[in-house]
């Protein structure tokens, strides 16, 4: 019991020394409000407002009603162009998509012919440019087989797609609850780096050599206080921007989605700790903190799915605590799954804690050691 006393009160000098710190706090409240509501609502994945011309050299009605099926919000007002102007328009940006409806296209789908359309893409936007491709395709296919039922162009079956987790396919619902998750990362690293460093900054840290205090509680102190003001801030961020502001439901139990939290802020704290022994500044520990995160933010599955990757990254990632929060933060918040599905990863969440606090603990006492 006085071991656990004297961690409460290192944490709560912790807290205490954060709280004096404003540029921190700035950061904590700009990371979990801000930037999760502004990258949520300004990177869309979905086709919106793209501009669209087409080349019609048919002027038929059913040209007509391709181009009228062209509607806001996913496309802006169609624009004729001419076949020679495609090149042009297309070098200079104007225009994502560019649909070129050849001539004789309504006697062709009268005759049961299967006539061709060519839709040219500015593919420098992968995302928009997929998506918008697709339904392009989809809406001439459908206007088609409106028109002409009985026609060979139409589709020989009907295939209905059901979304689940996210019926109305927004990007916001997926970049909000991915921002507070890689926010959590981020974060966690860098406060409790920061604390490490801080203490050498103020000369602090010659405080606690002399003091009646070992190592590994000093550690512990810095763990558990930095990591509970990011659970606390991940928590209310999910809470009030997430569900409340930005209107994305929350299918599992925040319970379970906080437990797990906890067990991955026990491993990030301490990689932060791992990665400030070897810093004597806070501009040396940003740059040696700043790849680590872009690689656990990227590689983590929260960008890209992990099956999109080589199979080697794949295993090698898997010794990332990111990883494995990951996953199970994406089944409990999208899927609403319970612990009998996530407890795999918690498991090698706890594996991969373990081992990071073993490997922070002995270099740390190292560090102490030599400033002593």
């Amino acid at each position: 019991m006085d071991r656990l006393f004297k961690i409460f009160l290192l944490g709560v000098k912790e807290l205490r020394s954060l709280w004096a710190d404003p540029v921190l706090i700035v950061l904590i409240v700009y990371t979990f409000t801000f930037a999760i509501y502004a990258v949520a609502t300004g990177a869309n994945f979905e086709v919106e407002n793209a501009a669209v011309a087409v080349v019609d050299e048919d002027r038929s009605m059913i040209s007509a009603r391709l181009r009228d099926a062209l509607i806001e919000p996913f496309f802006k007002r169609p624009v004729l162009v001419n076949a020679n102007e495609i090149d042009e328009v297309m070098d200079a940006g104007r225009f994502v998509f560019v649909i070129e409806i050849p001539p004789k296209f309504e006697r062709d789908l009268i005759a049961g012919r299967r006539p061709t359309v060519q839709i040219d893409v500015d593919a420098t936007a992968m995302s928009q440019a997929g998506n918008g491709a697709s339904y392009i395709q989809n809406i001439i296919t459908q206007e088609v087989a409106i028109a002409f039922p009985d026609s060979s162009s139409a589709q020989p079956l009907s295939l209905v797609v059901r979304a689940k987790f996210n019926p109305n396919l927004r990007s916001a619902w997926f970049t909000a609850v991915m921002q507070v998750i890689n926010n959590v990362t981020m974060l966690a690293v860098i406060l409790s780096g920061a604390a490490l460093i801080r203490e050498r900054e103020h000369g602090t840290i010659e405080h606690l050599l002399v003091m009646p205090v070992t190592p590994i509680e000093i550690m512990l102190a810095k763990i558990w206080a930095n990591g509970l003001v990011i659970v606390a801030a991940a928590t209310l961020s999910l809470i009030v921007v997430v569900e409340r502001l930005l209107g994305v439901p929350v299918a599992g139990s925040l319970a379970l989605f906080v437990a797990a939290t906890v067990l991955y802020q026990f491993s990030v704290t301490a990689l932060g700790i791992l990665v400030a022994t070897f810093s004597t500044s806070m501009a040396q520990f940003g740059l040696l903190v700043m790849p680590m995160l872009v690689m656990m933010n990227l590689l983590s599955g929260s960008t890209t799915p992990m099956e999109s990757m080589p199979g080697w990254l794949q295993n090698m990632m898997q010794m990332s605590p990111s990883t494995h929060f990951v996953a199970l933060s994406q089944a409990i918040l999208y899927r609403g799954a319970d612990i009998r599905i996530v407890w795999p990863e918690m498991v090698m969440l706890s594996g991969i804690a373990s081992l990071f606090f073993l490997i922070a603990a002995l270099r740390f006492r190292k560090s102490l050691l030599n400033d002593r």
